[in-house]
C-alpha cells in the first residue's frame, strides 16, 4: 500500500488545509526575488573581474564568471547569458539551486576581504532569465553527422549531455522513466526554490536546439534493454540518477506515518494545490543533507507545529551548507546534531522516535544516552542508492561490462545531489562521445 497522504489512513495529527490560502501562496513563493536591471548593474559593479578568478575555478562547470558579470555591467545581459549557457545549459536552474555559498561565492575576493561576496548566483539568474524570457535559443545545430545516441534519464546530466550532442549535429533520443523530464530539478528540489513550473519551462527551452526526441515512461531494464540500445545506437549515455533510498535499519520504520523524504518532496512538487497535502503536527526529519533541509522547511511551510531535524554527526560534518542550515532554523526548524535513530515507536502509526546521542570513539561512531521525540510523521533523508538496473557501481565507477556506454550524474559519482555537478558530467561525457564517434 502506498504511504502517500491520499492512500494511507492518517493519524489525527496529519491533516491538510492547516493554513489559509494566502499563507500557502506566501510560503511557496520565490524564496529570493530576482534582481531588476538597476540592481543587477549595481551588483555587477562590485566585481573586481579577477584575471585568475577563484570563482571560476570553484564552479564545477567552469563558467567564465568575470566575463559574464562584466557583460551585465556593460548592459549586455543576453551576451552574459550566452557565456553562461556555453558552459552550463541549465544555468537558469543552477542560479536558483546551486550552493554558491560553498562554491563560487565562498572564494570570491570580496568575500575573503569584506565578508560579503559578489552575488554571483543572483547575477547569473538575472542574465539567464533575461534571455530565456525572449524565447530565443542561443545556439544552433551543426550539420547532421548521421550518428545516433541514446540518453537514458532526463535529469540534469542527461539533458546536458543530450543538448551538447544535438548541438554538434547528432540525433539524440532521451528515455525517461517518469512521466515528466527534469529528474532532480523537477522532482527533488524544494518548491519555493523553483516556483512557477520553472524546471519544465527550462526543459522546453533547452529542447529548442532541435535534434532531440524525448520518450517518457520508459524504464531501463524493464521497457528497454541496454543491449538493445547498444545495437540500435552508436553510443549510449546513462544518467539514471539514484532511484533507491537507504533504510534506517531501526525497528518500527515500517509504521504508518514514516516515509521517504524524496517521495514527499516529489509529491509536493507535483501537487497543484499545496493546501491539499496533509502534514503532521510534530514532524521529525532524519538526515543532514539538502533533501533533509528541503523536507524539514517545507513541512514547516505546510503548517506543522514542530519540525525537528536530527543528524547523527556534528554540524561541521553536515552536507547541507551552513547557509541552508541557517535557512532551516530561520524557518522554525529545530536541528539536533550528534544523534542517531534507535527505534520508531507507535501502535500501527508512528507516535515517537527514540534516538541516542552519538560521539566519535576509537571504533567510529558510538552511541550514548537516549532520548525520545514526539512525532506523528517521520521523513527519512539518509541518502539514496543506485536502483536495480543492468549496471553496477564499483566505488564511484559505473560498470556496464560493455563498450560505447558512458555515464554521469549521481548514478556514476555516488550521489553528490548537485545539479551543477551533474550538468558538468553530462556535458563532458557528450564531448567524449563526440570525439569517439568522429575519430
Amino acid at each position: 500500500m502506498s504511504d502517500s497522504p491520499q492512500n494511507t489512513p492518517l493519524s489525527a495529527g496529519i491533516v491538510a488545509h492547516r493554513l489559509s490560502a494566502e499563507a500557502y501562496h506566501a510560503n511557496f513563493a520565490d524564496v529570493q526575488p530576482p534582481l531588476d536591471g538597476h540592481e543587477a548593474r549595481v551588483a555587477a559593479d562590485r566585481c573586481y573581474f579577477c584575471h585568475d578568478a577563484p570563482c571560476m575555478t570553484a564552479c564545477p562547470t567552469s563558467i567564465d564568471i568575470p566575463l559574464f558579470i562584466r557583460q551585465i555591467a556593460t548592459g549586455t545581459p543576453d551576451a552574459a547569458a550566452k557565456t553562461i549557457f556555453s558552459q552550463n545549459i541549465l544555468g537558469g536552474m543552477c542560479a536558483r539551486v546551486c550552493p554558491t555559498e560553498q562554491l563560487c561565492e565562498e572564494v570570491c575576493v570580496r568575500e575573503v576581504a569584506e565578508g560579503k561576496p559578489v552575488e554571483i548566483g543572483r547575477l547569473q539568474r538575472f542574465a539567464t532569465d533575461t534571455l530565456m524570457a525572449k524565447g530565443v535559443h542561443p545556439f544552433t545545430r551543426a550539420a547532421a553527422t548521421g550518428k545516433k545516441i541514446a540518453v537514458v534519464g532526463a535529469g540534469p546530466a542527461g539533458l546536458a549531455c543530450a543538448h551538447r550532442l544535438a548541438m554538434k549535429g547528432h540525433a539524440v533520443t532521451i528515455y525517461e522513466a517518469r512521466s515528466k523530464p527534469g529528474g532532480l530539478n523537477e522532482y527533488g528540489i524544494a518548491t519555493y526554490k523553483t516556483p512557477e513550473n520553472f524546471a519544465m519551462r527550462e526543459v522546453e527551452w533547452l529542447l529548442k536546439i532541435g535534434g532531440i526526441t524525448l520518450k517518457t515512461g520508459v524504464t531501463l531494464g524493464k521497457d528497454v534493454a541496454l543491449d538493445s540500445l547498444q545495437a540500435d545506437f552508436d553510443a549510449v549515455f546513462l544518467g539514471i540518477g539514484l532511484g533507491g533510498v537507504n533504510a534506517l535499519h531501526a525497528a518500527g520504520e515500517d509504521l504508518e506515518g514514516v516515509r521517504n523524504a524524496v517521495d514527499f518532496i516529489a509529491e509536493l512538487r507535483q501537487i497543484a494545490d499545496k493546501s491539499a497535502l496533509a502534514i503532521g503536527r510534530d514532524v521529525v526529519v532524519i538526515g543532514g543533507g539538502m533533501t533533509a533541509v528541503d523536507a524539514a522547511v517545507q513541512s514547516k511551510l505546510l503548517g506543522a507545529n514542530t519540525v525537528t531535524m536530527v543528524y547523527r554527526r556534528g554540524k561541521d560534518r553536515m552536507s547541507a551548507s551552513a547557509y541552508e542550515q541557517d535557512h532551516a532554523t530561520g524557518a522554525g526548524v529545530r536541528i539536533i546534531y550528534g544523534a542517531a535513530p534507535v527505534r520508531v515507536l507507535g501502535q500501527g502509526h508512528v507516535e515517537a522516535v527514540e534516538f541516542a546521542y552519538t560521539h566519535e570513539g576509537p571504533k567510529g561512531l558510538e552511541m550514548g544516552e537516549s532520548f525520545t521525540l514526539k512525532a506523528d510523521q517521520v521523513f527519512k533523508a539518509i541518502g539514496q542508492t543506485l536502483a536495480a538496473a543492468p549496471i553496477a557501481r564499483d566505488g564511484a565507477k559505473l560498470v556496464t561490462h560493455s563498450g560505447r556506454v558512458w555515464a554521469g550524474g549521481d548514478c556514476a559519482a555516488g550521489g553528490e545531489d548537485l545539479t551543477v555537478t551533474a550538468v558538468a558530467e553530462g556535458r563532458d561525457a557528450a564531448e567524449a562521445i563526440h570525439a569517439s564517434l568522429m575519430a
